[in-house]
């Protein structure tokens, strides 16, 4: 692609980053560039916002109808997965299983919850409702 060719199409991060592109220059010479978004980049990544925007959606309704604990719905809402919370967590990743299930999740210890609070950024009790105080 030529320097002049490269994209600046607006997106949902334009305004928080800008991309290194390689691209040639006049003289032939390749050259990495700046660009603020390419606008098929950014309808990509919108259908990817709205997907990981319906896991969580669905993740929040399963825990309402008490079919899993408030972890499957903070997993989702921190794009995280059963193997980074038991990284952040120190727990097995099939403890971290159990106590997806809203049973095994009522019975956890204080010093558990304070262990997944702490690794989804939140409170015992946002994590207990699912209230979130976003700064």
């Amino acid at each position: 692609m030529k320097k002049e060719d490269i994209p600046q199409d607006g997106g949902a991060l334009n305004k928080l980053t800008k991309e290194v592109v390689y691209a040639v220059d006049s003289a032939g010479n390749y050259t990495t560039e700046l660009s603020t978004g390419w606008e098929v980049k950014a309808t990509a990544l919108d259908v990817a916002w709205k997907d990981i925007e319906q896991r969580i959606e669905n993740a929040r309704q399963q825990v309402l109808n008490n079919e899993a604990s408030p972890l499957l719905y903070f997993m989702e809402l921190r794009l995280m997965d059963v193997g980074i919370v038991s990284a952040y967590t120190g727990f097995w990743k099939w403890t971290v299983k159990q106590h997806l299930k809203p049973a095994a999740f009522k019975r956890l210890s204080e010093n558990k919850l304070k262990k997944y609070a702490a690794a989804f950024n939140i409170t015992v009790e946002e994590l207990k409702t699912m209230k979130v105080h976003e700064e």
